[in-house]
């Protein structure tokens, strides 16, 4: 087979990954002092986009921070503020304690570049509206300038986006320069298939195929013992979880991002808390609900360090995304075990 191994979700194409990575590698090395097991030139395919999260309870996957990022890419935004309220550790790449560089693929993506006035994004989807078939729809992240500077610690993962229409569906092809299958992987294929998902509305197209290609699929040694649980755990259940998927809004706009956006802020700052039923009647579409849902949880978590999360918060929830939460933070929330 000449192309890449097709997964029908985000899950299985991550077991297989971590898998080859953490027992068929080629390389050992310690770039800059990091310990990994590496794997060169490495692919897949997901076959449905939107199924992007992995229901693996040994991993403890974050739902609250990949939305969190993918809105603030989605908003073309920077602030060292808000992503390291979700992510601490984002806090070691800010080279002026305010700012993320090379890792805000979002600023890259969605405001104009230099004397500009129309940003990547924009030209890409007015290129896909005009030239349908088009080979041309990249959007560059990785930079050259960013190789000189010295020392740099924030250097883009991501060389472009490759956004292409074929029979009335938006495909992504997704080129990473390299890419640890344990760590970013989980976080940035969640990330980049909510771009294309909100590309793919604002052509009023389907949502075609994710293709992700690696140059260099490395696992650190320091969570080589997480990989294994993960691994035992994927190998040892029936069958996965089949929690339902939901499709990102039809009406979905950069103005609904930054309506969401501010009710995040209030939150993050505890400037306003909102109980389930308020959520329910601000007039967002449930697949937006549950965004705010998962933000009020995570202000309950920051800001009330020693309650619980609200019952009925957890409740409004999901199913899936409660799974996840529960596992995730099990002190602090009710364990959910209804099982799909």
């Amino acid at each position: 087979m000449l192309g890449p191994v097709v997964f029908p979700a985000f899950e299985q194409a991550y077991v297989a990954v971590l898998d080859h990575v953490t027992n068929q590698f080629e390389f050992r090395n310690a770039p800059r002092g990091n310990e990994s097991r590496e794997c060169l030139g490495l692919s897949f395919q997901v076959a449905d986009p939107r199924d992007r999260l992995a229901y693996l309870a040994a991993r403890r996957v974050n739902p609250i921070f990949h939305y969190a990022e993918a809105l603030w890419y989605l908003a073309g935004r920077n602030d060292l503020d808000m992503i390291a309220y979700y992510a601490p550790s984002n806090r070691s790449h800010s080279r002026d304690g305010v700012s993320i560089v090379g890792s805000a693929y979002g600023s890259r993506i969605f405001n104009p570049l230099g004397g500009d006035i129309v940003s990547p994004f924009d030209r890409v989807l007015n290129l896909l509206r005009t030239e349908p078939n088009s080979k041309r729809g990249v959007l560059q992240i990785f930079g050259r300038d960013e190789l000189a500077v010295e020392d740099n610690s924030d250097v883009s993962c991501v060389v472009a986006l490759h956004l292409l229409e074929r029979e009335g569906h938006l495909h992504m092809v997704c080129y990473m320069r390299a890419n640890d299958v344990d760590r970013g992987l989980v976080a940035d294929v969640f990330s980049f298939t909510m771009i294309q998902e909100f590309a793919a509305i604002q052509l009023g197209l389907e949502v075609g195929t994710y293709t992700h290609h690696i140059g260099s699929a490395h696992i650190g040694e320091r969570d080589f013992a997480r990989a294994q649980r993960t691994l035992h755990e994927a190998s040892e259940r029936a069958q996965r979880p089949a929690f339902e998927v939901r499709a990102m809004p039809k009406d979905t706009t950069t103005d609904t991002i930054a309506e969401i956006l501010r009710h995040e802020a209030a939150l993050r700052t505890n400037v306003r808390q909102y109980p389930a039923d308020e959520i329910v009647e601000m007039g967002f579409d449930p697949y937006w609900q549950q965004v705010l849902l998962m933000f009020e949880a995570k202000r309950q978590l920051v800001h009330c360090p020693a309650d619980m999360v609200d019952d009925e918060l957890m409740n409004a929830l999901d199913p899936g995304l409660r799974w996840l939460m529960a596992r995730r933070w099990p002190r602090r929330i009710a364990p959910f075990e209804a099982a799909p």
